[in-house]
């Protein structure tokens, strides 16, 4: 529970930061009549509406982000920039993922960000490659999706050396 307090107090504020700076400067624009549309509550109200314990987690949040070199806040900021362009359907995709690895023990994530760093340094084409075999695995039965996940399971716990065999294997299975 207090993951996703603090998640969604660490979103709220970056979309204070990045939102509530640039509308003072924004031309405004006549609002439509009450009740064709509701007018959006600005980030000064949202913030209002919050208990004295959200404000302060709010403030420290932000705090933190002002000590952040100004390379990592520029990486938050295309971040949001990124998650305001999504679709919705995209964006509750991507909150189900979350919802995910905040299940997964520490050392899961660990693991998880780990692989995650792998991929981001393949090749272009390599990533293709994998992408395209993520896609055709997902199409596949249940059963099967099952088994391939047992086999990587079993990938994760070998050492690097018998993982090395099990390439060679696998080429020369192909090569039959």
């Amino acid at each position: 529970m207090m993951g996703r307090r603090n998640g969604a107090l660490a979103g709220l504020m970056a979309a204070l930061l990045l939102c509530g700076t640039g509308r003072a400067e924004e031309p405004r624009q006549a609002e439509p009549p009450k009740q064709e549309q509701q007018r959006e509550k600005t980030a000064a109200e949202r913030f209002q509406q919050l208990s004295p314990e959200q404000k302060e987690a709010l403030r420290a949040k932000l705090r933190e982000l002002k000590a952040m070199p100004p390379e990592e806040r520029q990486r938050i900021r295309a971040n949001l920039e990124r998650w305001r362009q999504m679709p919705p359907e995209e964006r509750q995709r991507v909150r189900a993922n979350l919802r995910e690895f905040q299940q997964l023990s520490p050392e899961e994530r660990q693991r998880v960000r780990e692989r995650f760093r792998e991929f981001r340094g393949m090749r272009p084409e390599r990533k293709a490659e994998v992408r395209q075999r993520m896609r055709a695995w997902l199409r596949e039965h249940p059963e099967r999706r099952e088994q391939m996940m047992e086999n990587m399971r079993r990938w994760r716990q070998m050492s690097p050396e018998q993982r090395q065999q099990m390439r060679e294997r696998m080429r020369e299975r192909r090569r039959r």
